[in-house]
């Protein structure tokens, strides 16, 4: 639940929210694309307030997100290329062939060329990661929602996703709002990072003022927590794979 938090977000920046479970990190994000109203307050997207938008309004209003669900969400009855232009051909007059050359550009952008015939069973973890994210990409947003991008995958993926991340927002020029609780991608990906806790935001800095000179005990405490499971994951996935460590 969120209790009178506030938090800008500039065109063209890419905002992280970090902070623990159940803090309101998800909450926010519904916010934003209008799911849900606030009790108090008002959520202003691109000018215009949310909770004030008739309901064609908010509907119009969301051709300008795209999203990369946690886990992906992926339509299981659906090929890649079929889930990739869903909302092409719900939204858009293009062409079946224009469809069919927008959903081929964005799966090369995710570095998933050629795979428009498989079905979603048929990919791995991370797989699914990319073509969520060539789905949350195709109608060219001008914001990206990103909810928890790395959870489920190993160290080595994470840092493919946090890569396609950088690589495709600034290809696209998008502003990008980012949950997550994983740190490290968090200083990869951001040029802001606030920190929610208790329903507040407590913190909002660049990623080198959140990690390294904060006074925020409860910002110090996430980051440190946050830096000790990404080490241990990674002495994991090192002991997995059989390369010895020290």
């Amino acid at each position: 639940m969120l209790r009178g938090a506030n938090l800008h977000c500039a065109k063209g920046e890419s905002m992280v929210i970090i902070g623990g479970s159940g803090t309101g990190k998800s909450v926010m994000i519904k916010h934003m694309i209008g799911l849900l109203t606030p009790d108090s307050g008002t959520v202003t997207v691109a000018g215009k307030v949310v909770s004030e938008l008739t309901e064609r309004e908010l509907n119009e209003l969301r051709k300008k997100f795209g999203m990369l669900f946690q886990g992906a969400a992926l339509f299981d009855s659906l090929t890649v290329g079929e889930n990739v232009g869903f909302a092409l051909r719900e939204h858009t007059t293009l062409s079946e062939t224009k469809i069919r050359e927008r959903v081929a550009e964005r799966l090369r952008m995710v570095g998933m060329p050629g795979i428009e015939n498989l079905m979603p069973a048929e990919l791995s973890g991370g797989m699914k990661k990319r073509v969520g994210l060539a789905r949350a990409i195709a109608m060219d947003p001008e914001i990206i929602l990103f909810d928890e991008p790395t959870t489920g995958l190993d160290p080595v993926m994470a840092d493919v996703i946090n890569d396609l991340i950088i690589k495709t927002t600034r290809a696209l020029s998008v502003t990008s709002v980012t949950i997550t609780h994983d740190m490290v991608s968090a200083n990869r990906i951001a040029d802001k990072i606030a920190m929610l806790y208790e329903g507040k935001i407590v913190a909002v800095g660049t990623p080198d003022e959140i990690m390294f000179h904060q006074t925020n005990p409860a910002v110090k405490e996430f980051v440190e927590i946050g830096r000790i499971i990404r080490q241990t994951e990674a002495v994991q996935g090192r002991d997995k794979s059989g390369v010895a460590h020290r």
